[in-house]
């Protein structure tokens, strides 16, 4: 089980360590080694399980729990601790790091703060060998017009990212209205992005991968709601916390966003590591990469994670070239994605993916490649070219030689 986070939690309140029990059970790269409801048993169980990170709640009392941890630093070091309470006092957070805790946490437990401390412990581990386990990537794909290919590279870079060996992905449609990624893999789900939100209170990390599809090549997919008049019973706060879940449980979240840049598409983009922004190389779609370049700036965080990604390339027959296109939006082109109009669409019509449909055309190849680079930590030093966006003007100087 290499690259995993083993774990052994003691908490006397079993109602407290059955849900930290659901969070943790839930993760991906997380191993529960063993949970016990008595401080003077936890040295020993720690001794037999040598696990990566002890978590010990303090407030069935929490003298004995201090002494806990003081004692389990000093007999296993190399075992990362984190210390959960439900008091905020600034005296026992002093006590409990002094003990040797590395982590204090508030109870109850919010699954962000969660994975940021178990990231943290794990980074900081003697144990050079395990990697550490991380909170899960998000890539957002985003068109800037209808028929600019946005599903199909979602689709297509899911299904790559998710044949890596370490990698759990699942693809959230959220093309509220006329989203059709279950029939680009020729699914039929059972739960909606509609169901989860509005049952979020009562979700934890196993019910919420119950509710998600498999597809057969490995990754999970939640569609958009099935009727119309449900788009606008989801609640932000409440998608968010989905989200939160799912970055908890996969190694990648893949959005398929809409063309409407509405309340999920912007709370999407906010959250993202990396943004698809999917154009052509014709006159609408580099308008409007102009104009959402622009527009985005008013959302921190958001501009400077795009990466213009041009689909359909075919250098030969088009009018606007791309260096133009680079000097009108003011921004280098990441990627190209070449032009096979009837190969997508035979995919899209029977259900299959490109690298099972065409594992050796060059457009599957340019996909598999895009998810590559994306794969690992959001990069800084990305193609894209900062800049004010839409500085320039005169948009029939593209036909102009």
């Amino acid at each position: 089980m290499s690259g995993t986070l083993r774990i052994s939690i003691c908490d006397p309140n079993e109602t407290s360590r059955d849900d930290l029990k659901k969070y943790l059970v839930g993760m991906d790269n997380v191993w529960l080694e063993a949970d016990c409801s008595r401080y003077e048993f936890f040295v020993e169980i720690v001794e037999q399980t040598t696990p990566d990170l002890a978590v010990i709640d303090l407030d069935a009392n929490e003298q004995s729990a201090l002494g806990l941890i003081e004692n389990i630093h000093a007999k296993f070091p190399q075992t990362g601790i984190i210390a959960i309470s439900s008091r905020t006092d600034g005296q026992l957070i002093l006590s409990a790091m002094r003990a040797g805790a590395r982590e204090y946490l508030n109870s109850p437990l919010q699954i962000e703060e969660l994975m940021g401390a178990l990231d943290r412990v794990a980074s900081t581990s003697a144990d050079g060998s395990r990697r550490p386990k991380k909170s899960g990537s998000i890539i957002s794909v985003a068109g800037v017009s209808g028929g600019v290919g946005t599903t199909s590279v979602a689709v297509n870079v899911a299904c790559t990212l998710g044949r890596g060996a370490n990698n759990s992905v699942v693809l959230v449609d959220l093309d509220l209205s006329l989203g059709d990624a279950d029939v680009f893999l020729d699914m039929i789900p059972e739960y909606t992005l509609l169901d989860v939100t509005q049952n979020i209170s009562r979700l934890d990390l196993a019910l919420m991968r119950k509710s998600l599809t498999r597809h057969e090549s490995g990754i999970f997919l939640l569609p958009r709601p099935i009727q119309l008049q449900d788009i606008n019973s989801i609640e932000t706060e409440d998608f968010k916390k989905v989200i939160g879940l799912l970055r908890a449980s996969f190694t990648h979240i893949v959005f398929d966003l809409s063309k409407s840049y509405n309340h999920l598409d912007i709370a999407a983009l906010q959250m993202s590591d990396h943004i698809l922004m999917l154009t052509q190389l014709d006159l609408p779609c580099l308008r409007n990469v102009v104009r959402l370049l622009s527009s985005l700036e008013a959302y921190e965080g958001v501009h400077e994670k795009i990466k213009i990604v041009v689909n359909r390339t075919a250098p030969d027959k088009s009018q606007i070239n791309e260096k133009k296109a680079e000097e009108t939006i003011d921004r280098e082109i990441f990627w190209h994605i070449p032009n096979n109009y009837p190969v997508i669409s035979e995919c899209r019509n029977n259900g299959i993916p490109l690298h099972v449909h065409s594992p050796k055309a060059a457009i599957t190849n340019s996909i598999a490649e895009l998810a590559r680079q994306l794969d690992g930590d959001p990069a800084d030093d990305a193609s894209g070219a900062g800049g004010e966006a839409g500085k320039k003007s005169g948009w029939l100087k593209f036909l102009s030689k």
